[in-house]
């Protein structure tokens, strides 16, 4: 009868049993919080820094960028007139072009799907040429856009 193994196993569930390593004292793990908040916060002050650094960067090229423009503008103010108008008529155009394609592209839509050289064909077909009126039209648009009216208010 010694070989039959037991059909029930003691359990000892007494306050004297093994558990979980016992934790480090409060006062420990509080101060441990307290130095990784404090990193923290370091941290997040040279975040800021850094972030102001770039800001003041990025505005003072945008602000260099803007005086080069105005005194463009002002040296030739028939060629900036003549931007804007060129500027007002192509984006007639674009809006036509960008029809056109968007037409096509709905149309073509599962022959893009099946078939990469359908794609790749639409794509040379109107990719570079949509680059480029792209760039021509925000060139027109900066050189003929209005001075801001701080600094047209400014100059009279």
């Amino acid at each position: 009868m010694n070989d039959v193994p037991p059909l029930f196993t003691r359990v000892d569930i007494s306050a004297g049993s093994a558990g979980p390593p016992a934790r480090s004292s409060p006062a420990g793990d509080l101060s441990e919080t307290n130095r990784l908040l404090q990193e923290m916060v370091a941290q997040q002050r040279r975040s800021c820094d850094l972030l102001t650094e770039l800001l003041a960067q990025v505005s003072l090229q945008q602000r260099q960028r803007a005086a080069e423009l105005k005194t463009w503008k002002e040296a030739n103010p028939e060629l900036a007139t003549s931007c804007r108008r060129a500027a007002e008529s192509l984006s007639k155009v674009h809006t036509e072009f960008l029809a056109s394609i968007a037409q096509e592209a709905a149309e073509n839509a599962d022959d893009f799907t099946d078939s990469e050289y359908a794609l790749g064909e639409f794509i040379d077909r109107y990719g570079p040429r949509l680059a480029h009126f792209n760039g021509v039209l925000q060139l027109f648009a900066q050189l003929g856009a209005p001075l801001p009216p701080s600094e047209a208010s400014a100059e009279g």
